[in-house]
């Protein structure tokens, strides 16, 4: 089987007096230089659904089923993940969750869509919880494709609604991936920096090779070089951890303004010379103050205890209980009936305020902007990854705020 690494469930009932499982397709990098977002991923993804099946699981006509996730391995890695979504339909598996790549959602939403067409008897519905190019629900929208998490642009505004009100940046470097999610980021950036702080200078604007290099320092010198004194960047996975080693051992005192700087080692990495002037943005982070949510982390930690395994994702949650409902709603695996109950569903459990629009399939969801800051002060009452530092809320911004134009023009779903 190409690219199956096996079955991941966690039931509540004896198998044997269980009806089948709805399975569950995870096509992510498992391994190669994102392994840990993708293992990451799946110990969300493993929490996530373990919650839905320790009440039972999901009840549809004819009794309850456990959810069952089955990871794909897609090495991040285009054509391979669309292999694995034929191999995933041939299975007769109708849901299919992936976030880590743009690229590789963009493919997918065109994978599904010819799918759908060819076999209107085995379609697929696509849940995406971290693919945040724009164009995915905007030229690209799918009636198949839900994302859950905030598109770039979305987190751009939130990012730079903080710089509005940071008289410090006054020359920012943009650093990113070369792909169509690391573009994107540089021309929101330089857009919304324009409208809303147009005495900024743009000192710099460099793309690397995504997951290619191993020694960030020769970018960081021109970094250095250009004077700047914040950069910002969307990149995640090694290519994050990397550049702010390289960037504390070179000794940048600027600020970075990140989508995912809050954990998977940056913050270690960065350590005292992160305080203060490392900014991520989420729809949660540890110390935003959501009970709910902070119950939600102690079990997660409960399950996984090794600090090196500190990473959740309110997201997660929140899709995996959407997804559950939906099931229910609709009695059915089938992925038309699915999709219909989780286009324009509004989610409100464990502190989430989320509407899927259906002009477009994206999540509207308030932001919080948070700021680096050592464990024990002010509000950091949890730090991250065994690091000793954490994030302090700098900006929640609300959902209407964030809900911006789309260009979608969604086809109907089929009958």
């Amino acid at each position: 089987m190409v690219g199956l690494l096996g079955f991941v469930a966690v039931p509540a009932f004896a198998q044997s007096d269980a009806l089948p499982p709805v399975r569950i397709a995870v096509i992510e990098a498992m391994s190669g230089p994102f392994a840990n977002t993708g293992e990451a991923i799946m110990r969300n993804l493993r929490f996530a659904v373990s919650r839905i099946n320790e009440r039972g699981g999901v009840k549809l006509p004819d009794g309850r089923h456990a959810l069952e996730l089955v990871p794909f391995d897609s090495k991040n890695q285009v054509d391979e993940a669309l292999l694995l979504l034929r191999s995933a339909a041939d299975q007769s598996i109708r849901i299919v969750l992936q976030g880590n790549s743009s690229a590789v959602a963009a493919a997918l939403i065109d994978g599904v869509n010819r799918h759908n067409q060819r076999n209107p008897d085995q379609r697929v519905v696509y849940l995406n919880y971290s693919a945040v190019d724009p164009a995915l629900t905007n030229e690209k929208c799918s009636p198949w494709h839900f994302r859950f998490d905030a598109s770039s642009d979305m987190r751009m505004a939130a990012l730079t609604e903080v710089m509005r009100r940071d008289r410090e940046v006054r020359r920012v470097y943009l650093f990113n991936q070369d792909y169509s999610f690391g573009r994107q980021v540089s021309r929101s950036a330089r857009d919304m920096l324009a409208a809303k702080r147009p005495d900024v200078a743009v000192v710099g604007d460099e793309f690397h090779a995504i997951g290619k290099v191993k020694d960030f320092s020769p970018y960081v010198a021109k970094i250095l070089a250009s004077g700047a004194d914040t950069v910002i960047t969307g990149n995640w996975g090694n290519d994050l951890t990397l550049l702010v080693k390289a960037a504390k051992e070179a000794g940048f005192k600027g600020s970075f303004y990140t989508f995912y700087g809050n954990a998977l080692g940056a913050p270690g990495a960065l350590g005292d010379a992160g305080v203060g002037k490392v900014r991520a943005v989420a729809e949660w982070h540890y110390n935003a103050g959501e009970p709910e949510m902070d119950r939600a982390y102690d079990a997660y930690r409960r399950m996984f205890p090794r600090p090196a395994d500190d990473y959740l994702n309110a997201r997660m949650l929140h899709m995996t209980d959407m997804l559950a409902t939906a099931l229910e709603q609709a009695g059915t695996v089938d992925a038309a009936a699915i999709a219909r109950r989780l286009s324009g569903m509004r989610w409100t459990a464990e502190g989430a305020e989320l509407w899927m629009r259906p002009d477009d399939h994206q999540a509207i969801k308030p932001l919080y902007v948070f700021t680096m800051r050592k464990a024990g002060e002010g509000t950091v009452k949890r730090d991250v990854e065994g690091s000793g530092y954490g994030f302090e809320t700098t900006l929640k911004v609300p959902a209407a705020d964030l809900a911006l134009p789309t260009t979608c023009k969604m086809a109907k779903l089929p009958e």
